[in-house]
Order: structure tokens, then sequence, then C-alpha cells
């Protein structure tokens, strides 16, 4: 049986450290590339979002038919035509088997089938505008179950980024409220400063999840992805720290990068090629070791994003069906269908 360990959250990166941290993984020449684009992204999102705001707007909030519990998981979906996959609803109702009362966001227009399908696992269902990505989605749903609902034991920040679970999820439940309150996550990076990435994030206990709230409530929508990871899943992490609250994740940086060997290492960062010095080195989990994360530490999901355009052009990524179990890949393979891979 698998065996999940809690590793602690370090504080964040100053300035200095991040800009070499960001030249050990690039070359110059590709480290100036990407400033510039952030400089573009950025000052483009600015303009727009001054002189002609976007306006988050709910379209309909609807009662689930799932019964209410003190843990709230706030679920975000999002597909090219609003259909809900068979692998998102097997999502939404494995949260729910553990214990989470679900509300469903979409930032798309399910048709109704899918719609009404997706009602028996959850206790609320918000369609809105497709503005603010996941944390202004989270944002716009939690005020409105906290008006229903009242405030939560557990609060679970989810959406459908990532592919499976083709492994069972109870007992990394089980390890993150083992911990205690506080707050948990699944993959840590340091890419940016040390955070979690926010695409399962769980906060036990009052101060966890009234510093959650409080982050989702002050959020400013930007047009700028990159402005919003900042902050967002950067953000909140960081407001974590500095508020005290414990911070765990499940698959800490420090341990997934001992079971890169050599070459892996090598290919990565060039320049860190030790495993002490690579331990330090931000990396996407999930995308430079997402074969380690499965096979070494019973990592349950594969990121979408990674299957459907390997933004890195990392090499092997033909063969991430070997990790998946027989059974799963259908339904994963409709979704990717579904989403257009």
């Amino acid at each position: 049986m698998l065996s999940y360990q809690l590793s602690a959250l370090s504080f964040g990166i100053n300035p200095l450290e991040r800009v070499a941290h960001s030249l050990a993984t690039r070359a110059p020449a590709r480290f100036a590339r990407r400033v510039a684009e952030v400089l573009r992204e950025t000052g483009s999102a600015a303009f727009l979002d001054r002189f002609a705001p976007q306006r988050p707007e709910i379209f309909e909030a609807s009662e689930g038919q799932a019964p209410l519990t003190r843990s709230l998981a706030l679920y975000l979906h999002w597909s090219p035509d609003g259909r809900i996959s068979r692998m998102v609803r097997r999502q939404v109702r494995v949260w729910r088997e553990a214990g989470f009362a679900c509300v469903f966001i979409t930032n798309a227009a399910p048709p109704a089938e899918d719609w009404g399908a997706i009602a028996a696992d959850t206790v609320l269902r918000i369609r809105r505008a497709n503005i603010g990505r996941d944390f202004g989605a989270w944002r716009d749903a939690a005020a409105i179950a906290l008006q229903r609902f009242g405030t939560p034991q557990e609060l679970l920040l989810t959406n459908d980024s990532v592919l499976g679970p083709f492994l069972p999820l109870p007992p990394l439940v089980d390890a993150w409220r083992a911990g205690g309150d506080g707050f948990f996550g699944l993959t840590e990076s340091l890419g940016g400063g040390a955070h979690l990435q926010s695409y399962a994030l769980l906060g036990r206990g009052e101060k966890a999840v009234a510093e959650m709230l409080g982050h989702l409530a002050s959020l400013k929508d930007s047009r700028s992805k990159w402005l919003l990871v900042q902050r967002g899943e950067i953000g909140l992490s960081q407001r974590m720290l500095r508020a005290g609250v414990p911070c765990w994740a499940l698959f800490g940086q420090e341990r997934l990068a001992a079971f890169a060997n050599a070459a892996t290492r090598m290919r990565i960062a060039p320049r860190y090629s030790s495993a002490a010095a690579f331990a330090r080195v931000p990396f996407n989990p999930c995308h430079h070791l997402w074969r380690e994360l499965v096979e070494g530490m019973g990592y349950p999901y594969l990121k979408t994003e990674l299957i459907r355009r390997n933004p890195g052009k990392l090499p092997g990524m033909d063969h991430w069906r070997e990790v998946v179990p027989a059974a799963e890949l259908p339904i994963i393979e409709e979704h990717l269908a579904l989403m257009g891979a």
C-alpha cells in the first residue's frame, strides 16, 4: 500500500534568487524572451483592465441533489463546447465520496443533459462568464456558497486541469486530514516563490479557511494570466505563510527531486546536475517529473496541458499512456477528445 508523507512548504524566494533560478533553467536568450513576453502581456492587460474592465457575471445558481457537509469543495469546469465529460463527473463524484459538498462552477455553457447530470453529486451549480480564470470563479462561487451554507470547516479549491484520478484518492485526503489544521496541496513549486499548485488546495480549520476566503474576496480580475497566477496561486501560499498557517505538500519538491536520475536532472536543469542543487531549482513538478511523480510517489493524475500541448517540448510524452491503468484510458481519451486534443 502507498504511504503518503507531508512536506512543509518553505518560505518564499527573494527577487534575486528568483532571477538566478530562472536563468538556471533557461538559456540567457530564452530568459530575455520570456521577460519580454511577460512585459508585453501585463502591459496590454493593464491598459485594457483600466479602460475596459471586465465585469464578472453569474448566469445561474441552481441547487444540486447531494447532501450538505461542513467540508465544501469549489470545483471549476471549462470545455470548448460546454460539455461535461465522464471524467469530470467522476472527479466531482470522487470528491463527494471523500466527504466534500461540491459546488460545481462552469465558465462555459453546458448542454441541459450534462447540467442535469452533474446535479446528483453537487450541492450547488453555478454558470458564470469566463472571466478571472480559476481564482475569479472560486471567488464568485465562494461568495454565493457562504450566503447559502455558512462558513465551512474545510474548504477545497479544485478544477478539471488534471486527468484522472487513476489511483484512489482517499489515502491522499486522509494524509491531508492527518496533518490537522492548515493549508494543504498536492504538489509544491518554487517557480515564482514557494507555493502549492492550485489545482487542488485544501484549507482546514478556522484560520486557514478564513485566510483562503479573505484572499479570494480581495482578488482583482485581470486579462493577464501571469498576473492572475501571481495574485491568485502564488499569492495565496505566500499569504498563508505570512499569516503563520502551516502549509504542506504531499509531493514536495525536495522529495520528488530525489527520484530524478542524473540524465533527467541534466535534461531539466543542465547547470544544476547534482541532486542537492536540483532540489532547489524551480521546475514544474507535474510537467518535468510527471513520470517520477506517478511511478515513484503514487501521484494519481497527469496534467491535461502537458498531454494536450506539452508547452516545454519535453521528450518522452508519447509514452504517457504507459503509466495509466488500461481500464482508465478510455475515460481519459474521451475527455481529451472532447477538449480538442
